[in-house]
């Protein structure tokens, strides 16, 4: 239980500091942003997709180019339904560890894997979040020049170490306001239950009178008020 109670506390202290990541929506909106990284996955990512479908709800999924070229059409199933797609880098290494070179090469490759795959344009793929949420003000300053926007989170339920569909769920329900980030993951890892929790999640956060947006308009939002 320990990140999970850590990283709400991280997410409080890192926000201020770092203003031109997008962390959270307009405080004043029922809109929330429901996001997958590690996809696309050959099994789980049609498992979310399907729930989505039922909901008719609008995701935003980060997805690694390695999984974008292994899972070409699942990732063109995505994009067809008109979900809002960014980068996770990619091969998931952590982005402070890569030289400049090699940042730019893990996002172009990334996103000359969405093309080929979706046929989106390169200027289409400019939200990019970093594996493990690890960047530096470097990171950043890199991103701007580029033209990429870093968005973060507001809400992660740690849903990667498996703690259970029940534990997640809740996790997301106690930490959810307007404006909220929400990242689940579709990957290797906490993949195997993305659909359940989100059979659990969605509904709860409909009656509470929520309502998803992709990340994209998030941004939107976010000029507007701030």
């Amino acid at each position: 239980m320990q990140l999970a109670s850590l990283l709400p506390i991280l997410y409080r202290l890192l926000q201020p500091s770092f203003p031109n990541c997008l962390w959270s929506g307009d405080r004043n909106s029922r809109a929330i942003a429901l996001t997958f990284d590690d996809g696309p996955h050959p099994q789980y990512t049609p498992e979310v997709l399907a729930v989505l479908d039922r909901y008719q709800i609008q995701a935003s999924f980060f997805w690694l180019g390695a999984c974008v070229n292994r899972s070409p059409e699942i990732a063109k199933s995505i994009c067809d339904r008109g979900h809002w797609i960014g980068s996770h880098g990619y091969d998931h290494r952590s982005f402070p560890t890569l030289s400049p070179i090699q940042l730019r090469d893990s996002l172009e490759k990334t996103q000359a894997a969405i093309y080929n795959a979706c046929n989106l344009l390169p200027e289409k793929v400019r939200d990019v979040r970093p594996p493990n949420g690890l960047f530096t003000p470097q990171t950043l300053k890199l991103f701007l020049q580029w033209n990429y926007r870093p968005v973060m989170w507001s809400v992660v339920p740690v849903d990667w170490t498996s703690p259970g569909v029940t534990t997640v769920a809740q996790r997301v329900l106690n930490q959810v306001q307007n404006g909220s980030i929400i990242v689940l993951h579709d990957g290797a890892y906490g993949g195997q239950d993305v659909a359940a929790t989100l059979e659990i999640l969605i509904p709860q956060l409909l009656q509470k009178g929520y309502q998803f947006v992709s990340v994209d308009t998030l941004w939107q939002q976010a000029k507007i008020h701030h």
